[in-house]
């Protein structure tokens, strides 16, 4: 099997804990990640990834946990203006030689491959509707301007047209029949 070069970064040799259950090492290192996109978000092509783990040895795998965090762009959801942040991964996981459900994480080898560990933490991090700040004002409904830059003057809501009818609709409470 051959390994890219930008992906050997993420091998980790874990010879030594498989042989040692109970024992367990902590891990630092920045690589590079490619193409991590969700909806209006993504980590920016060849952005570095800073990845701070622990290992311990279990009797049959390995637990990892630690942080794993990198640089995010995107398009605010309400002014359309670009967004920017750090994104924060808590990562726990579990990884074994011969995994019984779907959330234990493969080991092969004395090899750990950390790469998906990272991509995935990361994938499941970024903003699904960022914002450029919290208190963004957005785009008037009427004009268009961008509120967090002028003030157009418009004030009111803008409400569908085509709803309009039942605004001024009156209901009366009826007694329940029985």
């Amino acid at each position: 099997m051959t390994i890219a070069p930008e992906r050997r970064i993420y091998l980790v040799n874990v010879a030594d804990l498989l042989r040692r259950p109970g024992s367990h090492r902590e891990i630092e290192f920045v690589a590079p990640v490619h193409s991590i996109a969700v909806v209006d978000s993504a980590v920016p092509e060849g952005a570095e990834a800073h990845v701070q783990l622990k290992l311990e040895a279990l009797s049959d795998g390995l637990t990892v946990t630690g942080t794993v965090s990198a640089p995010w762009r995107g398009l605010c959801r309400r002014c359309l203006e670009p967004a920017e942040g750090v994104l924060c991964a808590e990562v726990r996981e579990v990884y074994a030689s011969h995994p019984v459900s779907d959330d234990i994480w493969p080991l092969h080898g004395e090899q750990l491959d950390l790469h998906d560990l990272v991509v995935e933490a990361l994938t499941l991090e970024l903003p699904l509707a960022p914002l450029c700040n919290p208190s963004c004002l957005g785009l008037c409904p009427e004009c268009g301007i961008n509120r967090n830059d002028a003030d157009c003057g418009h004030r009111g809501a803008v409400g569908d047209p085509r709803w309009a009818v039942l605004e001024q609709a009156q209901f009366q409470d009826r007694e329940p029949e029985g």
